[in-house]
């Protein structure tokens, strides 16, 4: 039988190697400071953009690692509402996409408040708002109970399942769970990114709810890290970069779950993984100034709403290739008007035909192309739906 490490005698007396780590912490320090920096010299409408961006980053990106694919663009329309930024030409968000960013923007958002059983509930609510996963019911902000069974991490198919991790029998969890949110709000000398590593791993271990856990334990996990920069604006994402290397995520959680209570090893991936995301931020910095720039070039460049809402998405990471038949279905018009508008938008040298052609004729933006419309009269309202700050 396996043996987890909430059974073992000194659980959860988490312990590593300083000397191992010291370096790798240094260097992690270091580069969060120099990225708030670089992010203070920017000016406040592209620091919003940057946090907006990365946020919406590190929502979609936590879903996934899960195996739940969120619509991004609800996703970004519900966080830009959610911090009193522009949304227009965004979609509604859902019930679903909408509880997720409550939660995240809680965690990061209000990283100073105590952590209360009753905030993780509240949490864990919002996940579920109809108090179903998938198809099946489940308690909703409430502990589990194991009625059906202990809960159980499965892989494989049916007849045939690995169990990679069994959670905390049931009756522990409400004092682990007290012992767990002591130790969050107290100060035991540790640094808080070690912290934040050391939190994640320690919640998915007791494992409290039927569902949802992962994604709580990355918004705990961020929490830390928020309150580690003393700052709520986010400029990296952990999850992006945890998504990248998923395999390596499970597997190591797997070994740290039925290992020791020595976590250097963890810490040390954990340490590594953060260095990697905060280097990826220097990516998500420069699609804001790519952004920028392109609406600066085309300030006096007037767009109907069909072009203006294509536009963004192309400046949003839009995935895969601008054809004319998904120009007609994201603005929910003919063929003949998605033509016309990309006609004109190629006429004004803004958007440029890729290689190849035909019925698969795709479209891309072209940067290099520089605005020469000189009317005065035209007006300069900020193309993204709002008029520029002053």
């Amino acid at each position: 039988m396996t043996t987890y490490i909430y059974d073992l005698p000194n659980w959860p007396d988490f312990h590593w190697d300083p000397d191992i780590l010291a370096p790798k912490l240094a260097l992690v320090r270091y580069k969060q400071g120099e990225l708030i920096g670089r992010m203070k010299s920017l000016g406040f409408d592209m620091r919003d953009e940057a946090v907006l961006e990365t946020l919406t980053l590190d929502i979609v990106k936590s879903s996934e690692i899960e195996g739940e694919n969120l619509d991004a663009q609800q996703v970004r329309s519900s966080v830009a509402r959610h911090l009193g930024m522009d949304a227009g030409g965004l979609p509604r968000p859902s019930r679903d996409v909408e509880g997720v960013v409550e939660m995240m923007l809680d965690a990061t958002q209000k990283y100073g408040q105590p952590l209360t059983g009753e905030r993780i509930f509240a949490w864990h609510a919002s996940l579920f708002p109809t108090g179903r996963s998938g198809m099946h019911a489940i308690k909703v902000g409430t502990w589990r109970d194991d009625k059906s069974g202990p809960m159980q991490v499965v892989s494989g198919p049916i007849g045939s399942e690995r169990i990679h991790f069994q959670g905390l029998p049931a009756p522990r969890i409400e004092a682990e769970m007290a012992r767990f949110i002591e130790w969050f709000n107290g100060d035991d000398g540790n640094d808080l990114v070690l912290r934040s590593c050391i939190a994640h791993l320690w919640f998915v271990t007791i494992h409290p709810f039927e569902d949802g856990n992962g994604r709580i334990a990355r918004a705990l996990m961020d929490m830390l890290l928020a309150r580690s920069e003393k700052s709520p604006r986010r400029f990296y994402s952990m999850s992006a970069q945890i998504r990248n290397e998923r395999p390596e995520y499970y597997s190591g959680l797997e070994a740290a779950q039925q290992g020791t209570l020595n976590i250097t090893a963890r810490l040390d991936w954990f340490l590594d993984t953060l260095s990697a995301a905060l280097d990826s931020a220097g990516n998500t910095l420069s699609r804001v100034l790519r952004k920028a720039g392109f609406w600066e070039k085309h300030a006096r460049v007037q767009f109907n709403p069909r072009q203006l809402l294509v536009l963004n998405k192309l400046l949003d990471n839009f995935e895969g290739k601008l054809t004319a038949t998904k120009w007609a279905k994201l603005t929910k018009r003919s063929p003949d008007t998605a033509l016309r508008d990309i006609t004109d938008l190629l006429g004004r040298g803004i958007l440029t035909k890729d290689a190849g052609g035909g019925r698969n004729t795709s479209y891309s933006l072209n940067f290099q192309y520089q605005s020469e419309d000189p009317d005065p009269e035209v007006s300069k309202k900020d193309q993204r739906g709002h008029s520029k700050s002053k």
